[in-house]
């Protein structure tokens, strides 16, 4: 199907709706519709053992009666189906109490165009994918290795839109490709995604995770402490990942945020800035949020120093501020949130890292990070999938995995050293532009058994 009859479909169900809320009693009347496919070709062992596709559709009605509002949400399309949701948002909204902070809905905004929509990640066939990964295994069996991971395409169409006027429509393609290369005591790890397929090499990513499994094998152990340490993007944005709420507004009125009572106070070192910037050529996203208000670059860190947050329309009104377009769906008790954070990034390689150390390790990913302390931002997690010692500016060995503990505002405090921005892709945090960090102090609390 075309992205134009695509969009027919959406719209008619759009208009349905709307007539509905209509004659179903709700003052005002919101829906956000969206149609999404997705294939995954899965592998273990090296060997395909799964490729699964699956089509949904998702209409969330919001409605409003009398100051008060309440959502509802189904996967059918059909009238019976659309006429009870409607009915369920307008009935809740009539049980809630009212909300004095509501705001009218969205009249009709204009939006900055981004294209994100990729006809050869929408035509990408199972085949396609089936071939990337039997080269994957093949080079895993010549090397004496397992190779597990996943190749996933896919793409989105959705429609928020109002009885006000408010139509805002986003259209996007997704690919991913992730693999983990198995020794016996050893493994290596590489992902990436893209709306755009061709920008993800199979090949590539799993020689890397090859290596390093290969380089790590028969892991020494090392003592506990704080040692320079070298973060390979994935394991920076997994760290960082963890900070993207406390930007909120909302979250800093509430005192939830590690930034109340820090703003215009410096925080971090002089070499990190950061943006929420959802026009930037390496993110991806909707340029509107929840409620259809277009979003704005934010300048949130400015050489270490936090300057500005993100509002959605409620939140800013509350604090005598502009909202920013970041609001989420509502109604919601978070408010809002930066999604696409942008680090400034430098111009140093991973290499030039390594070869400025002394004495130090290099980390590949970190998984099952958990935060112990909100206000000084102390997170807790392991590594995982290539973890090194470098030695007198090279790499010497793989080391037991490290349990660590560190604050996340310490860490940007003490980076020596940055890489170029990249889009990167780990497990813990949604995707961003970050770049590779050296740092001083990381503390690492206790090693693991493997």
């Amino acid at each position: 199907m075309t992205n134009k009859s695509q969009y027919a479909v959406l719209e008619s169900i759009a208009a349905r709706v709307m007539k509905l809320g209509k004659s179903g009693g709700a003052h005002d009347t919101e829906v956000d519709v969206s149609s999404a496919a997705d294939a995954l070709t899965r592998f273990a062992n090296n060997t395909i053992h799964q490729n699964v596709a699956e089509q949904i559709h998702s209409i969330s009605v919001r409605a409003v009666v009398d100051g008060r509002t309440a959502r509802a949400t189904t996967n059918k399309t059909d009238e019976e189906s659309l006429r009870r949701t409607v009915a369920t948002a307008v009935s809740l909204a009539q049980n809630q109490p009212e909300n004095p902070d509501l705001l009218p809905m969205l009249r009709a905004q204009k939006y900055q165009k981004v294209s994100r929509f990729v006809s050869a990640t929408a035509e990408a066939t199972p085949q396609d994918r089936a071939r990337a990964v039997t080269k994957v295994c093949k080079m895993a069996d010549k090397s004496r290795q397992t190779a597990a991971g996943i190749f996933v395409s896919g793409q989105t169409h959705s429609l928020l839109a109002n009885s006000k006027g408010l139509s805002a429509r986003y259209e996007q393609t997704r690919s991913e490709f992730s693999v983990t290369i198995l020794e016996e005591n050893s493994s290596g790890w590489a992902k990436s995604n893209s709306p755009d397929i061709r920008n993800i090499d199979p090949g590539a990513l799993a020689e890397s995770a090859s290596e390093k499994a290969a380089a790590s094998r028969g892991p020494r152990e090392l003592p506990p402490g704080h040692y320079i340490t070298i973060l390979e993007p994935p394991a920076v944005l997994d760290l960082v990942g963890f900070l993207f709420y406390d930007f909120a507004g909302t979250a800093v009125e509430d005192k939830r945020s590690c930034l109340t009572g820090r703003m215009e106070k410096k925080l971090f070192g002089e070499n990190i800035t950061i943006w929420d910037d959802v026009y930037h050529p390496l993110q991806s996203g909707a340029p509107f949020d929840g409620e259809g208000l277009p979003r704005q670059k934010v300048l949130l860190v400015d050489r270490g120093t936090p300057k500005n947050l993100v509002y959605s329309r409620a939140t800013a009104k509350k604090m005598k501020a502009k909202p920013t377009g970041h609001g989420f769906s509502l109604p919601n008790d978070y408010g809002e949130a930066p999604m696409n954070l942008v680090f400034a990034g430098g111009d140093k390689s991973t290499e030039e890292m390594i070869r400025s150390t002394e004495r130090g390790i290099l980390v590949t990913r970190l998984w099952y990070i958990r935060e112990v302390d909100p206000y000084k931002k102390i997170l807790t997690g392991m590594t995982r999938d290539g973890t090194f010692l470098v030695e007198n500016g090279r790499v010497t060995g793989g080391i037991r995995n490290f349990r660590f503990n560190q604050s996340v505002i310490e860490m940007l405090s003490n980076v020596e050293m940055l890489g170029p921005a990249v889009r990167a892709a780990g497990e813990e945090s949604f995707e961003m532009v970050v770049p590779a960090m050296k740092v001083r102090n990381f503390h690492f609390s206790e090693a693991t058994k493997f």
